[in-house]
């Protein structure tokens, strides 16, 4: 027969093998087990998979940046689960209201006016509300402003603290 098996003959009469183990990964064998942790004096079973959960935040909060953005992950991955479970809510409404006192506040906060001597014979509300001078004479230096005309430059001096500190560009004062 020359190396040939008869019909109907198996070349492997034992069938074949059976599978030696189901597809589990190492990981999903290491997860499946348990460790006895001590916490603050309590002794408390974890999971493989809650261990190293921990031992990651604790490794963020010293400051490790691939710590860090594991916990991150981490955090979104759980929010994105509860956001699923929590129930549509209606959207917000947004009132927005100027108010000048809030922003000559802020102005006030950052250095960029402050308010000038009381007027003669007037109390202290009659201090006029001023630009800082380096923020007038950053606003008067910016290139490729056209001529400035004197009415501008008077509004600008009555406008500015220590106005006469101003540095004129050329050709504009």
């Amino acid at each position: 027969m020359s190396g040939r098996w008869a019909k109907g003959q198996s070349g492997n009469p034992s069938g074949r093998p059976k599978k030696r183990r189901p597809h589990i990964s190492a990981f999903d064998i290491i997860f499946d087990k348990s460790l006895t942790v001590t916490q603050n004096g309590i002794e408390r079973d974890l999971t493989i998979e809650e261990a190293l959960q921990m031992q990651t935040y604790q490794t963020a909060l010293k400051g490790k940046q691939m710590a860090i953005r594991q916990v991150l992950k981490m955090i979104e991955k759980r929010e994105t689960a509860l956001g699923f479970n929590r129930p549509a809510t209606s959207p917000i409404k947004l009132q927005v209201e100027h108010d000048s006192a809030n922003a000559n506040e802020a102005m006030l906060i950052l250095g960029i006016a402050q308010y000038g001597a009381p007027r003669d014979g007037g109390g202290p509300a009659t201090a006029p509300f001023q630009l800082a001078t380096w923020a007038a004479q950053a606003a008067i230096s910016r290139p490729g402003r056209s001529k400035l005309s004197d009415k501008q430059l008077d509004e600008i001096r009555r406008c500015t603290f220590e106005s006469d500190k101003l540095k004129w560009p050329r050709s504009r004062a």
